[in-house]
C-alpha cells in the first residue's frame, strides 16, 4: 500500500445482535438458514461501512461470518468430529470442551474464498482476511489420530495453503494467519511452527502478515496476563526466527502492554502492524494516545513499514467502544502521518 501509516484492525469486530448474542466470543447464530446467510453478509456489509467511516485504510470483514477465528475454519474440514469433544488446555491458559481429531483432516472445499469476493466486490480499498495459524489450529483440538502436534500441524499448513492461495485469486491484498501460540509454545514455535507457518505461505504473492497477540480481553486472557511481571517480553523468544522467514508482516501487542517497545527491532527489516488499541478495556483511547504508541516504535521501525492497528479482535466489546476505538486509531495515525509529512 502506498499510503503512509496505514491502518487495519488485527482482527474481528463486534457483531450486530440480530445475528449473534453481543459481547460473546463462540456466540451462537440467532438465525438459520438462508436467512443467515443473508444476515451475514448484511453483518459484513455493516462492518465495512463502520471501518470506512471511522477511516480505516486496510479493510476486512471483521470476521462476521464466523462464529470464532479457529473453530469455524476447522468446521469445515474432514476428520474432526464435533460431537466428540474433550477437555483440553488451552494455550497452558484456560480449560475448553474441544473437538476430536478423528481421521486424516482434508479440505474439500473452501471456506471462506466466497465470503472474500462477497467482501471485494463491496470495496476498493485493499483488503486483509485471517486465517487461523497451524500452530494455533492444533492447540484448540484434541488429536485422537495423529497424536503429534507437528504432524497435525504440518497437514494443516498445507490445508491453510490451500485456501491461502483461493483466497489470493479472489482478490485479497493480504493474507494473515493468527498465531497467539507462538506467544506461549517457543520451542515448538522455533523447531518447526516456524516453518510450518512457512509452508501455509508457499506460493503466495499478495502480502502475508502473522499475527502473534496476549489474546481477546477475557478473563482467561486478563488474569494469565497478571503473572506475567513487569516486562513481557515472549515476542523475543520467536521474533528471530520471524525476522529470517519468509512472512511480510508481523503483527503485535503495544498499547497498555508490558512489552517492550525496543523488541520490535528484532525484526527489524519487516512491516510491523503495531498495536495501538487495547482490546481488553471499554476505554476508548484518545488519537494522542494512539499517536504516542505510534512515536515510540518509530524508534524501531520505519515509518514506511508502520502499519497502526488493533492489539487484538474486539468481538467481545460493545460496538459503540469498538467504533470509538476504531475513529481513535485512524485519527491517531493521522496525526503522526502529518507530522511526518511535515
Amino acid at each position: 500500500m502506498n499510503k503512509l501509516l496505514p491502518t487495519s484492525t488485527a482482527g474481528s469486530l463486534p457483531k450486530p445482535s440480530w445475528l449473534a448474542e453481543p459481547e460473546k466470543l463462540w456466540s451462537p447464530w440467532k438465525l438459520d438458514g438462508a436467512e443467515l446467510a443473508e444476515g451475514r453478509q448484511d453483518a459484513l456489509r455493516l462492518s465495512l461501512a463502520e471501518q470506512q467511516q471511522a477511516g480505516i485504510d486496510i479493510v476486512s470483514d471483521g470476521e462476521q461470518t464466523r462464529q470464532h477465528f479457529v473453530t469455524t475454519f476447522i468446521e469445515h474440514l474432514n476428520g474432526v468430529d464435533f460431537e466428540k469433544r474433550e477437555t483440553v488446555r488451552i494455550r497452558d491458559r484456560y480449560d475448553a470442551s474441544v473437538p476430536t481429531v478423528v481421521g486424516a483432516v482434508t479440505r474439500e472445499k473452501p471456506v471462506f474464498v466466497d465470503d472474500a469476493r462477497f467482501l471485494r466486490a463491496q470495496t476498493d480499498q485493499p483488503i486483509k482476511w485471517a486465517l487461523p495459524g497451524p500452530m494455533t489450529m492444533i492447540d484448540t483440538l484434541y488429536d485422537a489420530h495423529y497424536r503429534s502436534r507437528e504432524k497435525l500441524a504440518w497437514e494443516f499448513a498445507a490445508i491453510l495453503n490451500e485456501e491461502a492461495r483461493e483466497l489470493q485469486a479472489a482478490g485479497v491484498d493480504i493474507i494473515q494467519f493468527d498465531e497467539p501460540a507462538f506467544n506461549v509454545f517457543f520451542d515448538e514455535a522455533n523447531d518447526w511452527g516456524v516453518a510450518a507457518l512457512e509452508r501455509a505461505i508457499e506460493g503466495l504473492t499478495c502480502e502475508t502478515a502473522v499475527h502473534i497477540c496476549y489474546g481477546y480481553g477475557i478473563k482467561a486472557n486478563t488474569d494469565w496476563k497478571q503473572t506475567l511481571g513487569a516486562e513481557w517480553r515472549q515476542y523475543e523468544k520467536t521474533f528471530p526466527k520471524l525476522q529470517a522467514s519468509g512472512i511480510d508482516i508481523v503483527s503485535l501487542e503495544c498499547q497498555n502492554s508490558h512489552v517492550p517497545m525496543d523488541l520490535i527491532e528484532l525484526i527489524r527489516g519487516k512491516k510491523v502492524m503495531v498495536g495501538a488499541i487495547d482490546v481488553a478495556t471499554t476505554a476508548i483511547e484518545t488519537p494522542q494516545e494512539v499517536a504516542d504508541t505510534l512515536r515510540k516504535s518509530l524508534q524501531f521501525v520505519d515509518a514506511d513499514k508502520l502499519y497502526p492497528s488493533t492489539n487484538c479482535g474486539m468481538a467481545p466489546l460493545p460496538r459503540g467502544v469498538a467504533r470509538g476505538k476504531l475513529a481513535a486509531l485512524a485519527a491517531g495515525a493521522e496525526i503522526v502521518r502529518s507530522e511526518l509529512s511535515a
